[in-house]
């Protein structure tokens, strides 16, 4: 089981709390990674395809990054495994929307 914790316009969006759970070793064997994590919840929560990564090219949007067991995993590739303590659900795999302006 995988922890996932989305922004608040997303969890708006998709009518969620702060922290949603997916199981992710059905749909892709093998250590999760960015990819089988937003596949799942792109699966699960059809509402936010598009809103976290392009639907054409699979890049993460501009304004979101992602986060787990506080280090920025956003620039790492897709198909990297995610740390084992994210794996196992005991750190959740964040989605930041992150602020602009000065």
């Amino acid at each position: 089981m995988i922890r996932v914790i989305l922004p608040f316009h997303l969890r708006t969006l998709a009518q969620v709390g702060a922290e949603v759970t997916l199981e992710i070793a059905d749909l892709k064997p093998g250590p999760p990674t960015q990819r089988s994590v937003l596949d799942a919840l792109e699966a699960r929560y059809p509402m936010l395809r598009g809103t976290i990564r392009d639907q054409i090219t699979q890049q993460r949007r501009p304004f979101l990054r992602f986060f787990a067991c506080e280090e920025d995993l956003s620039h790492q590739p897709p198909d990297a495994p995610l740390p084992d303590a994210v794996a196992s659900g005991k750190e959740p795999f964040v989605i930041i929307g992150a602020i602009a302006g000065g």
